[in-house]
C-alpha cells in the first residue's frame, strides 16, 4: 500500500499550517526543498496546499453536514486528511474523485488509527455523491453567513468588509482573493532590457507576456524552478507583484540621493530603488531580524547593485545620526497583509479583529520615528499590502494630524496610465478585484522645505 508521495507532502505542510500555526510559504518552502520531486508534483502540491488553505472554512462547512461526528472531535491529523480529499473532490476536476477517496484512506490508515479509514472513506465518497446538491445559507437572511461559507473567509472580516465597502463590492473581493494571482517579476534594467529577457525566457521554453500596469513588469506562465534559471541566477530579474513595485515609483529616488528604507526585508523594493536610481546615491535599508538582511544583501549581490547598505535596526527607534539627512524615506509598514491573501491564504485564519488596534499603534510610531530623517523639502512614502481605512488613509491622517511640517504630495505623474483613475489627493487605494494586483496602498507626504 504505497502512499502518494505529493499528497503525504501536502498533507504534512497542512498539518503544519493548520495546528502549528506555521506560515504557509515558508512550510510548504521547507516541505519541497526536503523531498526531492519533478516539476509537474511540485505543482500538484503547492495546488493541494494552497487549494485547501484557502477553501478551509467552506471544507469544514461541507464536512461539518456530512459527518455525525463534531469537527473539534476529529483527531487534528484525520481532519487535515478529509480537507484534503473534499479540496480534490470540490475544486480538482482533473483528479478521479475516486483517486481523491483512494489515497486519502491510504493516508488516513497511516495517519489515524484503525476505524479512521472506514470514516474517511464514508464520508469523503458521500460528499462525492452528493456534491451537486450541497445547500449553503441563505443570502438573504444572513449575507454574512452565506459569503463567508460561500466564499471561505471567516465571518468578522466579512462583516467589516460589508461595513467598509458593501455588500456588492465585497463579494467581489472574496471572489477575486480565491484567484490565483499572476506570477509577477520585475525586469533588471541594470543588467538587461524586457525584450532581452523575453527572448531569453522564449529560449528556455518560457512564456512570459507585459504586466497590466508597471513598465519593467512581466508576467511568466507556468514558471516552474524558476531558481535555476540562468537568468535568474544572473540576476536578470526579481519576483515581485506589480503593487509592490509602485512604492519605489511614487517615492521617485533620484541617482546620487540618500535613501532610507526602514523595514526593507527582504529587499524588493529596496533593490527596486536602486535600480530607479542607476546604482548611483546611497541606501540605508533596515530591518529588525539578522536573518533578513543576508536576503536583502543576497539580492543586492545577484541583481549587481552596489549602493544598498544593510543594518539591522528597529523602526520604532530614532536613529540621531540622520535626523534630516535623507532626501526620501519609504515606511513598506509592517500590516495585516489583507492585500495579498490570493498568495497567503493563511492570512485568513490567522489574524483577529483584535490584531487591528496592536497594529496601527506600531504602523504610526514607526511612522512618526522614520518622519524625523526626511530633510526639509523631502519625501516619505508610506505603504501597507492590504486594504482597509484603519491602517491606510485614516492611520496617515493620524500622522498628518500631528505632524503639521508634513502634507500629501500628489503623484498621478508618477503612475501608469490605468491606475491614475484610483489615485486620491496624495494617496491611492488598489484592490485585487478591480486592479487584478495585489491589494495595496501608498501615500506620499512631502517635508516643508
Amino acid at each position: 500500500m504505497a502512499i502518494d508521495l505529493p499528497r503525504e507532502i501536502a498533507l504534512k505542510t497542512i498539518y503544519d499550517i493548520n495546528e502549528k500555526g506555521a506560515y504557509s510559504n515558508i512550510a510548504l518552502s521547507k516541505q519541497l526543498e526536503s523531498n526531492t520531486l519533478k516539476d509537474v508534483d511540485r505543482a500538484f502540491v503547492t495546488d493541494l496546499v494552497y487549494g485547501t488553505i484557502k477553501w478551509k472554512l467552506t471544507i469544514d462547512y461541507i464536512i461539518s453536514n456530512f459527518s455525525s461526528t463534531k469537527l473539534k472531535k476529529i483527531s487534528p491529523w484525520i481532519l487535515n486528511v478529509l480537507r484534503l480529499g473534499v479540496y480534490q473532490i470540490l475544486y480538482m476536476d482533473r483528479i478521479p474523485e475516486s483517486a481523491a477517496c483512494n489515497e486519502s484512506v491510504k493516508l488516513s490508515k497511516k495517519y489515524g488509527h484503525a476505524a479512521s479509514s472506514g470514516f474517511v472513506n464514508g464520508i469523503l465518497r458521500n460528499i462525492a455523491r452528493k456534491k451537486n446538491s450541497i445547500s449553503y445559507p441563505d443570502k438573504q437572511k444572513d449575507p454574512v453567513l452565506y459569503l463567508s461559507v460561500k466564499y471561505s473567509h471567516p465571518d468578522w472580516l466579512v462583516n467589516e468588509w460589508i461595513n467598509n465597502f458593501g455588500v456588492e463590492f465585497t463579494e467581489s473581493l472574496l471572489i477575486s482573493n480565491n484567484e490565483v494571482p499572476d506570477f509577477t517579476i520585475r525586469v533588471n534594467t541594470l543588467k538587461t532590457t524586457k525584450e532581452e529577457l523575453i527572448s531569453n525566457f522564449r529560449e528556455s521554453g518560457l512564456e512570459a507576456s507585459e504586466g497590466r500596469a508597471v513598465d519593467e513588469a512581466l508576467v511568466l506562465k507556468n514558471p516552474g524552478s524558476f531558481l535555476k534559471l540562468d537568468v535568474y541566477k544572473a540576476g536578470h530579474f526579481q519576483v515581485q507583484d506589480e503593487s509592490s513595485m509602485l512604492p519605489s515609483k511614487i517615492l521617485d529616488p533620484k541617482p546620487g540621493e540618500l535613501v532610507i528604507d526602514v523595514c526593507s526585508a527582504p529587499g524588493g523594493k529596496t533593490t527596486h530603488m536602486a535600480q530607479l536610481m542607476n546604482n548611483k546615491g546611497s541606501i540605508i535599508a533596515r530591518d529588525i531580524h539578522e536573518h533578513k538582511i543576508s536576503l536583502i544583501n543576497e539580492a543586492s549581490e545577484r541583481l549587481g547593485i552596489s549602493i544598498i547598505k544593510a543594518q539591522v535596526y528597529d523602526a520604532l527607534m530614532v536613529d540621531e545620526s540622520l535626523v534630516e539627512k535623507a532626501d526620501r524615506v519609504l515606511v513598506d509598514a509592517p500590516c495585516t497583509g489583507y492585500g495579498i491573501i490570493r498568495k497567503k491564504p493563511d492570512i485568513k485564519w490567522s489574524r483577529t479583529m483584535s490584531d487591528l488596534k496592536e497594529i496601527t499603534e506600531l504602523q504610526l510610531k514607526i511612522l512618526s520615528a522614520a518622519s524625523k530623517y526626511v530633510k526639509p523639502g523631502g519625501f516619505i512614502v508610506y505603504s501597507t499590502c492590504t486594504i482597509g481605512k484603519e491602517e491606510n488613509r485614516d492611520l496617515v491622517e493620524r500622522f498628518l494630524t500631528n505632524n503639521k511640517e508634513f502634507d500629501f504630495c500628489g503623484f498621478n505623474e508618477l503612475l501608469p496610465e490605468v491606475l491614475r483613475e484610483y489615485s486620491g489627493n496624495g494617496y491611492i487605494e488598489i484592490y485585487p478585484n478591480i486592479n487584478k494586483i495585489d491589494g495595496f496602498f501608498i501615500a506620499k507626504m512631502r517635508k516643508r522645505g
